[in-house]
């Protein structure tokens, strides 16, 4: 049995992958220029990490999944088994490049793969980030990208040397590549409705999946596989879901949000089996120049459902997913979006890796990140949190150690009693 893993010895593991190139031990990195075969591995083989790797092949030619890996076996076998048969040639991955255990992203970097995709729970992210961009890979990562401003810096600071290193990340905030949004966030920024002076976004829909705990699992392996419903893990469903919306906003505002005044709850999800986040968030923003964003985002089931976006101009009204009101109306033709968003920001990266101007997504997306968690911070506490505090925060939700072992569950946030760190 291996010994448990603390953050640190994950840092070291993911710093002993990368010094293998200083050692001679593996060939240098491929950037896979022109129309070279591009091999990626997949580190996360659930069902968005499994839908994420049919995208990347599916999104440019000569593409090849050539290594896998997950914390759980059965999640390996599933995946493997389903993309076998959906990805024909272009699935190249041997029985001896199918990794399982906590260390199995160490693994899957060490395998000849220019591209590694990220799509573990949330809270994993900071961590095989670092290693893949150590390792001098190429990253596509799931949003959000940290569970805790601790992961965010680390982001901020892999992204750095992804850049310095020329490489590439491209993170799952779709809609920065979605026609729709393109062509209408061009119009806003050339002042189709004017100044911004506020604007109101929203994730509200019904319950989503859960695991109910089985006979022998242990604290971690039911928390991991339940991962949506504990903070450590997935950020809350504000900072796991909602972050799509909050990107959107700080896209329309070209600037991140200076403060964050919350209010939420745990109403309806009450049971042991939804963890310690909660059902429900209502946000209020506030970006430079005094602009106001309202936000709010629910997972209750049998209620009303709306995810959207809308900016409100001194010139104007818009939807940013294709609509504008006002003197400069326009309407987004849905027949121009040329190919599925969760295709094209694939594309968009394999192109930039092949012409030798690699993307990196990697700060906007940990901006979009802390933007959550800075509301989140405010919900669970009760107080107004400034982004100087929520960046500089010394928050760091990671257990105490990486094992199949014991993990006591955190206690519900109550605003107005829990601190703020």
């Amino acid at each position: 049995m291996r010994p448990p893993l603390d953050r640190r010895d994950f840092l070291k593991r993911s710093a002993g992958a990368a010094s293998l190139f200083a050692a001679g031990n593996m060939a240098p990195p491929v950037h896979a220029r022109g129309s070279a075969t591009i091999k990626i591995g997949l580190i996360g083989c659930g069902g968005r990490g499994t839908g994420a790797a049919a995208n990347c092949v599916a999104s440019a030619p000569g593409v090849e999944l050539v290594a896998m890996g997950d914390l759980f076996p059965d999640r390996l076998k599933e995946s493997f088994d389903t993309l076998s048969k959906e990805l024909g040639a272009a699935f190249q991955v041997a029985p001896e490049r199918a990794f399982s255990g906590f260390d199995a992203y160490a693994q899957v970097i060490a395998s000849d793969v220019d591209l590694v995709l990220l799509a573990t729970p949330p809270h994993f992210r900071p961590l095989h980030l670092e290693a893949a961009v150590r390792a001098k890979k190429h990253v596509f990562m799931e949003k959000p990208v940290a569970t805790d401003p601790t992961g965010v810096r680390s982001v901020l600071a892999s992204s750095q040397l992804a850049k310095e290193h020329g490489l590439a990340i491209v993170a799952g905030t779709q809609r920065r590549h979605q026609a729709s949004y393109l062509e209408t966030m061009r119009r806003i920024h050339d002042g189709a409705i004017g100044a911004i002076v506020a604007g109101q976004c929203w994730w509200n829909q019904g319950g989503l999946w859960g695991r109910m705990r089985e006979p022998g699992w242990s604290d971690m392996e039911w928390q991991v596989r339940n991962w949506l419903y504990f903070t450590w893990l997935s950020g809350d469903h504000i900072c796991e879901q909602h972050i799509h919306n909050l990107d959107v906003m700080n896209w329309a505002l070209r600037a991140h949000p200076l403060q964050a005044t919350g209010m939420g709850g745990r109403e309806v999800r009450t049971g042991p089996e939804y963890g310690n986040i909660y059902d429900h968030f209502s946000i209020e923003y506030e970006y430079p120049g005094g602009v106001l964003i309202q936000s709010s985002c629910r997972q209750i089931a049998n209620t009303a459902g709306r995810v959207a976006e809308r900016v409100v101009g001194t010139g104007g009204v818009a939807d940013p997913n294709g609509t504008i009101q006002g003197a400069h109306a326009f309407r987004f033709d849905a027949d121009a979006q040329p190919c599925d968003p969760y295709v094209q920001e694939h594309a968009d990266l394999i192109a930039s890796i092949r012409a030798g101007t690699p993307l990196n997504e990697g700060a906007q997306v940990a901006e979009s990140t802390l933007t959550a968690i800075m509301g989140r911070m405010s919900t669970y506490t009760g107080k107004t949190v400034t982004w100087e505090q929520a960046l500089n925060s010394t928050l760091d939700l990671a257990p105490p150690a990486y094992d199949f072992g014991e993990l006591a569950i955190e206690p519900v946030a109550v605003p107005g009693v829990t601190k703020l760190t």
